[in-house]
């Protein structure tokens, strides 16, 4: 067997390659992201099942001075390993290691940095744009999937482009499938043009652009002869390109969802690894899903509203049992948001569950279309904190500063699985305002979470020990590891720490401020979201407005963007460990 891909440093050496070496190639590209996926993880399933279209645009495109964009970014793997990252691509999304989406800064193959869904059609007519204001000729790529297509950024830059002479092509790549299979009318439009039950009225038409497919988007020949015919066609046109998510791999093949990103697996079996069989406690989002089916059951007026994660954010119960009132409305935060705030005019209690980093993209509409009318639209906010590799585009560390500006809103991040749990209760029982709910990736501490339902009073926090010198104000499940952090502190240091669990950011608990300020001098604010803005600037407010002068200490995210790495490692690199927290805490009482 050859051993083609050794010999490719980037895209050049690539080009030199005959079109019959290219399905080799392709075995071996596939067979190296296997590899390494299997041991270190990553987004398996969409960068498989691009293999092809990869190395086709790459041997006809003059990268990088032809530019290619790629929607989100998990199917990139390919493109990184052929653009030199290959003998670093095991460091794929490890601290200090390479991203795991392009990235402007990692390499000049990167055009565009990427992450969030849906903006790949309107980068790249930006790009279109400037070279034919500079006098310059090049092609623009977009590769966009079709559940991305399907978000209003997309049709708005399709509905754009479709009135410009620019040199761009949207390469569709339709695998009928995002993280969770795609949903809505597009996705049925796509199956019948597919099947040939769509004979005219083609969307892509309408809109102007000059369209071709559907293509085999793994056959080689196929795509090199269409992608050079395209080349010189002027205008934006569209090529349907038709994939197998997970191609190559048996098991990801035939379970698209799990493989999307499942964690270590037998690269020669393509089996999972199995973790450990202990019994752990739960992840906060199934501590939701299964609350909300609990809760739906009880109350014919819940709903509940995910924007293409059923399956991240546990959602996948209810829709499960009971699937008229749960709602997988596709990539459109936007629309999420917005349908949300339409039912709760009408008397349901909408349960809006929206990933931390995925509702900044419907930042208007939680203000205009829900604060403002003040309607009690239950937003629960997964993924919040620190996430780990995905890292600076999928970090949830900007919730607290950008909603608490907002009138009407409530915003409560619970310590543990009971505390969302309740505040899930609480909220469905009629709030006149709407609230955020916001909670982090992984597993709480608690194995004994299905407690009787308690109400929660808005507004109020609560005092987890006492102390007389130094008050420490935590908010949401960072402040398990202050108890964490105790445990390393002398009896005499402890006893000098009171510990308060704030839950709420807005509002805050007054009184109990006022008691924290009045009875400890030192104070320290520790919170899993960005220090410019967030839970510790409240509490400095505060202090201003009522004139203390007590020494204040932020713990949080500082003012640059955290890249990626395990939770633990960018939590040691914030200070956010209990034993940098420790380290505090002494500094502060000494």
């Amino acid at each position: 067997m050859q051993n083609l891909l050794k010999n490719i440093s980037d895209p050049r050496d690539l080009r030199r390659l005959s079109i019959d070496d290219l399905p080799q190639l392709a075995k071996e590209l596939r067979g190296f992201i296997i590899d390494i996926v299997a041991t270190k993880e990553g987004h398996l399933g969409a960068s498989l099942g691009v293999v092809e279209l990869t190395i086709a645009l790459h041997h006809v495109f003059n990268t990088p001075k032809d530019q290619l964009i790629w929607d989100v970014g998990h199917q990139a793997y390919g493109h990184k390993i052929l653009t030199g990252r290959k003998d670093i691509f095991h460091t794929n999304r490890q601290l200090d290691g390479i991203s795991g989406f392009p990235k402007r800064d990692e390499s000049e193959y990167d055009t565009f940095g990427v992450g969030h869904s849906s903006t790949s059609i309107s980068a790249a007519l930006g790009m279109a744009i400037a070279s034919q204001l500079k006098g310059e000729y090049k092609q623009h790529i977009a590769v966009i999937g079709d559940a991305s297509i399907a978000s209003g950024m997309a049709f708005e830059g399709l509905n754009h482009a479709g009135v410009t002479d620019a040199n761009l092509l949207v390469i569709l790549n339709d695998n009928a499938i995002g993280i969770d299979t795609s949903v809505g009318a597009l996705k049925q439009y796509l199956t019948n043009v597919k099947i040939g039950a769509q004979k005219q009225d083609n969307i892509f038409e309408a809109l102007n652009f000059d369209y071709s497919g559907p293509t085999d988007g793994h056959d080689i020949n196929t795509l090199i002869s269409e992608l050079e015919r395209l080349k010189s066609v002027k205008g934006p046109k569209l090529l349907h390109v038709i994939t197998t998510k997970g191609k190559g791999l048996k098991q990801a093949e035939e379970n698209q969802v799990k493989y999307h990103a499942p964690g270590k697996f037998d690269s020669k079996t393509g089996e999972l690894v199995l973790k450990s069989t202990k019994k752990q406690a739960p992840k906060y989002q199934d501590v939701f899903g299964h609350t909300i089916v609990e809760l739906a059951k009880r109350n014919k007026s819940i709903v509940g509203i995910t924007p293409a994660m059923p399956t991240g954010s546990s959602l996948t119960y209810m829709m499960r049992d009971i699937p008229e009132r749960a709602f997988d409305v596709g990539i459109a935060e936007q629309h999420a948001v917005t349908m949300a705030a339409g039912m709760a005019t009408q008397g349901l209690i909408p349960f809006c569950n929206i990933y931390s980093t995925f509702l900044q993209r419907a930042y208007d509409q939680v203000i205009h279309d829900v604060a403002l009318q003040n309607l009690p639209v239950i937003f629960c906010l997964d993924r919040a904190g620190l996430v780990g590799q995905d890292g600076a585009t999928h970090h949830g560390v900007f919730d607290i500063a950008y909603l608490r500006c907002i009138p009407n809103l409530i915003i409560f991040a619970p310590m543990d699985a009971i505390e969302l749990r309740n505040i899930m209760y609480t909220a469905q029982l009629g709030l006149s305002s709407p609230i955020a709910i916001r909670y982090p990736r992984g597993r709480g501490h608690i194995l004994d979470w299905k407690k009787p339902f308690e109400k929660i009073e808005i507004g109020k926090g609560k005092c987890l020990k006492k102390g007389n010198t130094l008050a420490i104000l935590s908010i949401g499940t960072i402040g398990n590891k202050i108890t964490d952090a105790f445990s390393e502190l002398s009896d005499s240091e402890i006893s000098k720490c009171a510990h308060y669990d704030m839950r709420f950011v807005k509002p805050l608990d007054e009184e109990l401020l006022h008691d924290i300020f009045k009875s400890h001098e030192p104070i320290v604010t520790i919170e899993d979201g960005s220090l410019k803005g967030g839970f510790g600037s409240a509490i400095l407010e505060f202090a201003a407005l009522h004139n203390y002068k007590n020494n204040i200490t932020l713990l949080g995210i500082p003012d640059n963007f955290i890249e990626h790495g395990t939770v633990e490692e960018l939590s040691n690199l914030v200070g956010l460990t209990s034993e940098k927290i420790k380290d505090t805490i002494r500094g502060l009482l000494s």
